[in-house]
């Protein structure tokens, strides 16, 4: 399956950079801009009543639970009718978000190896998350950048891969898919014609179920040696 391979596609959240710190940050940056602007909402919602919220509306609207962006801003706006606030408040409240969500420190191997593998592979990504790459400084390494947002549907399903492929113009088998859960990367993406290689980074252990990736590696470095074992030799 890494015979022939012209691209890498990788997930972002976990598999370059640590998500769990940067989704708390950032809600509690929001938390902090409505305390100040809209005290109101901070006095009647705690943070897990709008998370709460969120999973609500994806239930009630299940054509935009793929669209976490959406969601997002649908439940803001629905905070600020009942508190008696201008929904506008919610695009506010979201932009408060979306920057410090955007505010990333990528994982010391990433940009190296990235940059080592740029020079054989053309590089994208695909994410069920609303990371921006432009915004984080990352653009530069990525022919292509998807999220579930733009494809219509979110990981595990069959359509985010189609889709990669598609505006990749190659074949399934030509796509090694990158990424740290063994369901929604590595099965997802075997699923769908692609290779799969599981980034590692926490030890973890594989699903007895499931079978193996194509591929294992702790880090982009060392999927980059493991591709291209001879970085001075060019294709």
């Amino acid at each position: 399956m890494l015979k022939g391979l012209r691209a890498i596609a990788f997930d972002l959240d976990n598999t370059l950079w640590d998500v769990e710190p940067v989704l708390e940050r950032a809600e509690q940056r929001v938390r902090a801009w409505l305390q100040e602007h809209c005290p109101r909402i901070i006095e009647r919602l705690t943070l897990e009543d709008m998370r709460s919220a969120r999973a609500r509306i994806a239930r009630q609207e299940p054509h935009f639970a793929h669209d976490l962006t959406y969601l997002r801003r649908a439940a803001l706006a629905e905070h600020a009718r009942e508190c008696g606030y201008a929904e506008a408040v919610a695009e506010q409240a979201l932009e408060v978000f979306l920057a410090a969500r955007n505010e990333i420190e990528t994982f010391p191997d990433v940009r190296p190896g990235m940059m080592r593998l740029q020079r054989r592979y053309v590089l994208a990504s695909l994410s069920n998350g609303n990371a921006d790459l432009a915004r984080i400084g990352l653009d530069h390494l990525f022919a292509l950048s998807l999220n579930a947002r733009q494809v219509g549907a979110a990981k595990p399903h069959p359509r985010c891969f189609e889709h990669l492929a598609r505006e990749l113009r190659l074949e399934p088998r030509q796509i090694l898919y990158v990424g740290d859960d063994p369901w929604l990367d590595v099965h997802a993406a075997r699923t769908a014609g692609f290779a799969a290689a599981w980034m590692n980074r926490r030890d973890s252990g594989w699903p007895a179920e499931l079978q193996p990736a194509d591929l294992v590696v702790e880090d982009c470095l060392a999927l980059a040696q493991c591709l291209d074992p001879d970085p001075g030799e060019q294709r």
